[in-house]
């Protein structure tokens, strides 16, 4: 199988919104999302052209596409904080960071290394902009996630908390140049 991963396009907005409303469908939902279906499927088309041309373009945001004869097979986003800001958690963020968010790969491309693609082609973006590491935050229960972070560099922090899913942690993995 052949996968191209690339960033999105600004004009793929329908494509951006039906693969999130596939991912926040995913049986695994409820401990790797922290939006439900219901409220994903809300938001009016003007939010997915937003998300869209955000994840498309600049330096605070990234939505990365794995994609196989055409079919988009996976996704992720890499979000850049700046100090004194505060992440997709309320958390205040004292360094600058970079965090990985959103990740999802069709059950049926799992286990190909298509999540390793996407984590990649996030790390080459964030070196590109002078980052040194990248951060992600997991359901301290999904363990299948945790594995697939783990062979991709990420190691545990030590940080645990509880985020609008449940019990959390932190994992991180650094930008070697």
């Amino acid at each position: 199988m052949s996968v191209e991963v690339r960033r999105v396009r600004p004009e793929e907005w329908r494509r951006v919104r039906d693969l999130r409303l596939d991912a926040v469908r995913d049986p695994a939902a409820s401990i790797a999302f922290l939006h439900s279906y219901e409220a994903e499927a809300a938001h009016p088309d003007e939010f997915w052209q937003n998300r869209a041309a955000g994840g498309a373009e600049g330096d605070a945001v990234a939505q990365f596409v794995a994609e196989s004869a055409g079919e988009w097979i996976g996704t992720l986003s890499v979000l850049r904080r700046e100090p004194g800001s505060q992440d997709h958690h309320g958390r205040p963020v004292q360094t600058p960071r970079a965090d990985v968010v959103g990740v999802y790969v069709r059950p049926e491309h799992r286990g190909q290394g298509v999540v390793d693609a996407l984590l990649e082609a996030g790390a080459e973006w964030v070196r590109g902009l002078g980052g040194n590491s990248l951060a992600l935050d997991v359901h301290v229960e999904n363990v299948r996630a945790q594995a697939a972070y783990r062979r991709a560099g990420f190691a545990d922090t030590g940080l645990r908390f509880t985020g609008s899913i449940g019990a959390e942690m932190e994992m991180a993995r650094p930008l070697h140049r």
